[in-house]
């Protein structure tokens, strides 16, 4: 599915609006970034629909087209006839073969990296299973860059280059200093992961970025909602840690501070079990990963092993539940009635178009989701839950990677003149 950001960047999304061009020069930036998201929205055209499309004068097309396809960014593709005479022209598509964006998250026990071309198409996706708290930042930033050296080499291989990277990190961040400031369920305080990836890839590195996951998540699954018309929806991660991103109006909700989507930390059950925060009955001690775990499988069982990789571990825990064993039905069961809880109360409150359920919930959406609607629907105050949908996402664990990915590519659509 195409993405469709409604002709912005995933700058725009995140920051809140573009900025204005000032000069020739970044007038004709602009121009490039204006054609080259149409082309990526849109789909292939002619140098005449895109003219029409942009209201640029023919001329300037022709030149911006030209500059593109040096850049390697679009290439010429099939024949399109512009009305119903006159010679075929030749459209013009997106290429960026070459070029690609490297997204990279810390999970709680697992790392994951993930390089996209500008076409949107998988150069290079690992996962490794890593107790990251255990480790420590130093030992995790150690792997963290190997990942990344790991898949620059392999995008050179196919003659491509890797123009940036972004990190997705659980908890607070701040993104101008680069800092994990706390992630409670990872052991991290004041973390200067950026600066530490930087030193570690040494003067070589590509433009490196920090974000939060739940946010990136959130941009990736808004790249594929909104081709369905969806500007509204609320992402919720479904890990150990449960966080959330939140796009409203076709905009992240950052906040004051930029905390806005910890809504793992809502204290939905206050007389319950301790969360890694400090805190008691947060919700996600209610639905989080290890909740599910516990509930499903006693401790020695290899379903709770870290060393493991976590897709394996569900897809035991999801054979079990198609061989109809009673405990991880019951425990599907517990977690569907309280994830449908806490959804209500981000329905009622925020009223989006989509809440989409991402990490393993996504994996058990035919057990949850039935139960989860059906809870929404009885609690949200509004008829048709404000007409809201639960949605089970279908990039799974790889959102936060690949809207790391994303948005490493985003500076292309912004000044595609900056990949020379």
């Amino acid at each position: 599915m195409k993405a469709d950001l409604r002709g912005g960047t995933v700058h725009e999304v995140v920051m809140a609006g573009p900025s204005r061009p000032s000069d020739r020069a970044s007038i004709r930036r602009t121009n490039l970034g204006l054609v080259l998201r149409l082309l990526r929205d849109s789909g292939p055209r002619s140098r005449a629909r895109i003219a029409s499309d942009t209201g640029l004068p023919r001329p300037t097309i022709t030149n911006l087209i030209a500059e593109l396809v040096e850049l390697g960014l679009v290439a010429e593709g099939e024949s399109e006839r512009d009305g119903s005479v006159g010679r075929p022209s030749q459209a013009v598509e997106i290429d960026g073969r070459t070029i690609c964006g490297v997204g990279l998250e810390i999970n709680v026990d697992y790392l994951a990296v993930l390089a996209l071309t500008l076409r949107g198409d998988v150069a290079f996706e690992r996962r490794i299973a890593v107790d990251v708290r255990t480790a420590g930042p130093e030992a995790v930033l150690d792997r963290a860059a190997a990942l990344i050296r790991e898949a620059g080499a392999a995008v050179e291989a196919t003659g491509a280059r890797v123009v940036g990277v972004a990190l997705a990190a659980p908890g607070n961040v701040d993104l101008g200093t680069g800092r994990v400031a706390f992630a409670s369920n990872i052991g991290w305080r004041d973390v200067a992961a950026v600066d530490g990836l930087r030193r570690r890839l040494g003067r070589d590195a590509p433009a490196l970025r920090l974000e939060n996951d739940a946010k990136l998540g959130a941009i990736a699954e808004y790249l594929v909602a909104s081709a369905s018309d969806i500007h509204d929806l609320i992402y919720i991660t479904g890990e150990t840690g449960v966080g959330g991103g939140i796009i409203s109006g076709g905009q992240l909700m950052r906040g004051a501070r930029g905390f806005a989507g910890e809504i793992g930390h809502m204290p939905l059950d206050p007389g319950g079990r301790p969360c890694a925060c400090g805190r008691v009955g947060c919700w996600e001690t209610m639905v989080g990963l290890g909740t599910l775990l516990r509930h499903a499988a006693d401790a020695g069982d290899p379903v709770h092993d870290p060393s493991l990789d976590v897709e394996s571990r569900l897809a035991d825990l999801r054979r079990r539940a198609d061989g109809g064993d009673p405990r991880t039905l019951d425990a599907l069961t517990r977690i569907a009635d309280d994830l449908a809880l806490g959804v209500a109360l981000l329905v009622d409150v925020l009223n989006p178009r989509a809440v989409v359920l991402g990490g393993y919930f996504a994996v058990f959406a035919d057990y949850l989701l039935p139960r989860v609607r059906d809870g929404v629907a009885r609690r949200v105050i509004a008829a048709d839950s404000g007409g809201c949908e639960v949605l089970p996402s279908t990039l799974g664990f790889t959102a936060p990677a690949r809207g790391g990915a994303y948005l490493a590519l985003d500076a292309v659509y912004q000044d595609p003149s900056g990949t020379a």
